[in-house]
Formats: structure tokens, sequence, C-alpha cells
């Protein structure tokens, strides 16, 4: 086993940075210790896992499959340690999570520091990523829990929570659409919009609407990044279209405000938090999960959350 942890701990960084000099520098060890160790698994496998070239080493495919393999392996170390801390009775632990961009600011960051006030030795490691890349993390063992829309299939997945979000117009406060409790899809034709682009995960939803409506937009700003939407429509460009929970924060404190779109074909967006159907979670996972589970309800809106045992 130490032996194999030496191993792979060499070949990851010499997989990260694609030289076995600077793994070598990086890891305070011989370059020849470490193409040593690479060499005899190479061997021992009858299969090359680098392909030497003058600019540097690459993975093969059998690189590129012992690369997942060893991450999946080094999280479940991490696991390990931290069940054995649990049975000393410990509150420690490492904790990784994947979330959506809309997450990055108010009740995640909020939840996390009131946790760390209760629970100072588990560290959380948090990964923003694109919607449809999170159930892959998920799956794959990379991370211990994600928060993401529309869960396409579920058969890998354990749902713990979930609650609906919905698509609306995000507008100035002393804009005519602020003064309505909703609003159809109509009410923003001649106006000018900032729209969001791939991939965020309500540009889908608007381009049915645009199909359906036959509406021709006058689009001022396109963007992928949900905070320059916010801050365009701060600026007075136009109406921006997001979820309720991609402005939260800013319909909280009244520089923004956000008007439910009610057009017949919307259904609302499933906001889930899922963990990995094939593993189960840490003591400290089962403590973070619990801390984030216990306000869910919070990020959605008209119905309440529902937790899945």
């Amino acid at each position: 086993m130490l032996a194999f942890s030496r191993f792979l701990r060499y070949f990851m960084a010499v997989g990260r940075l694609g030289s076995i000099r600077k793994a070598a520098d990086e890891l305070h060890v011989s370059a020849s210790a470490i193409d040593r160790q690479i060499l005899n698994v190479e061997a021992d496998i009858g299969m090359p896992l680098f392909e030497r070239l003058p600019t540097g080493l690459r993975l093969t495919a059998a690189g590129e499959i012992m690369m997942a393999a060893g991450g999946r392996w080094q999280k479940s170390m991490t696991d390990v340690r931290a069940q054995i801390e649990d049975l000393r009775g410990l509150k420690r632990g490492n904790v990784d999570i994947a979330i959506i961009d809309a997450l990055a600011k108010g009740y995640i960051p909020a939840t996390i520091s009131a946790m760390q006030s209760r629970y100072p030795g588990i560290t959380v490691g948090v990964r923003v990523l694109e919607n449809n890349a999170i159930h892959r993390v998920i799956a794959n063992g990379e991370v211990d829990f994600g928060i993401f829309f529309e869960p396409r299939s579920v058969r890998d997945l354990t749902v713990r929570a979930f609650t609906d979000v919905v698509l609306g117009f995000v507008t100035l406060p002393d804009h005519p659409l602020a003064q309505q409790r909703s609003a159809r899809f109509s009410a923003c034709a001649g106006s000018p919009v900032i729209l969001p682009a791939k991939p965020l995960a309500v540009h889908e939803q608007i381009a049915v609407l645009e199909a359906t409506s036959q509406i021709t937009l006058a689009k001022k700003v396109v963007s992928d990044n949900i905070q320059m939407i916010a801050s365009l429509v701060a600026e007075g460009i136009g109406i921006g279209m997001l979820t309720s929970l991609d402005v939260i924060n800013e319909v909280k404190a009244g520089s923004l405000a956000f008007t439910p779109i009610t057009d017949p074909i919307l259904r609302p967006m499933t906001l889930a938090l899922c963990t990995a159907a094939s593993r189960p979670t840490s003591y400290a996972a089962d403590i973070v999960l619990r801390e984030i589970i216990a306000d869910f309800s919070q990020l959605g809106v008209e119905s309440p959350v529902a937790e899945v045992p």
C-alpha cells in the first residue's frame, strides 16, 4: 500500500504538470525516483502511462484511466481518515461540494460561516461548476455532494433535498414590471433585454418561450455570467431574465426587483441537493448536509422544500 501510495503521488503530480522535473521540484524528491516508479508500473501493466514528447509528458488512454482512478482513491483515503477521526470522537474532516454559480454568494457562504463557528475542525472545499458538470463530479466521487438544477437522471444519485425556482424578469425597483406580482413573457416585447447564454440553465427555458411566443426580442446584451446580467440591469441597460435564485440577495436588499413569468408552458426549475447513490457520506459530510438542508427552502419560491430521507 505504501509503495502504491508513493507511486500515485508521483504519477498524479507528473500527470498534472506534464513534466517529471516539475513534479520532482514540487514534491522535493529526485526526478530519477519518480521516473523509476512510473517505469516500474508501466512494465507491470504492460502499457505506457505517458507519451514522451519533446515538450513534455502527455497522458495516454491508460494514463487517463489511472489519473481518474487516482483521484477517486485519494478522495476515498480522505474519507477513511475522516471516519477514523469520527471513531475518536473528533468532529473533524474535509468535505468537498460542488455548486452552481448562483449559489456562490449569499446562502452557501453564510451557511459555511455559521457551521465553521460550531465545527472549526471541518474544512470545506467548494467547486463552482457549470450546471451539467455537477452531476458528473458527484457520481464520480470527486465531491461529497452537489447542488444543481434539473438532474436529468437520478439513477446514480440520491436526492437529499429539492425546491422549486422560477424564471422571471429582473428590473430596477422603479420599473413598471416591478409593480406587478407576475407577468407573461410578452410583457418584454419592444423593451431592451439582457439574456443569459449557454451554459446557464435558464437559457433553454428562454429559448422555448421565444419559439412558442414568436416574439422578436430587442436583445441588447447576451452573457453567460449571472453577476454580469444583474449588474447590467442595475446600470439600466434593460430587462434581465434570470431565476429567482440568481438575484435573491439583490431583491432582499432592494437594489433589484423580480417578477415571475407565468406563461403556461413554463414550469418551475428543480434545484436539487444530491449525493452519490453508490457511496455513503462521511460523518463530516453529514454535518454539512444537515446545516445546508435546514434552511434549503429559502432558496425556492412558492412551494416548500421537500426532503428525501
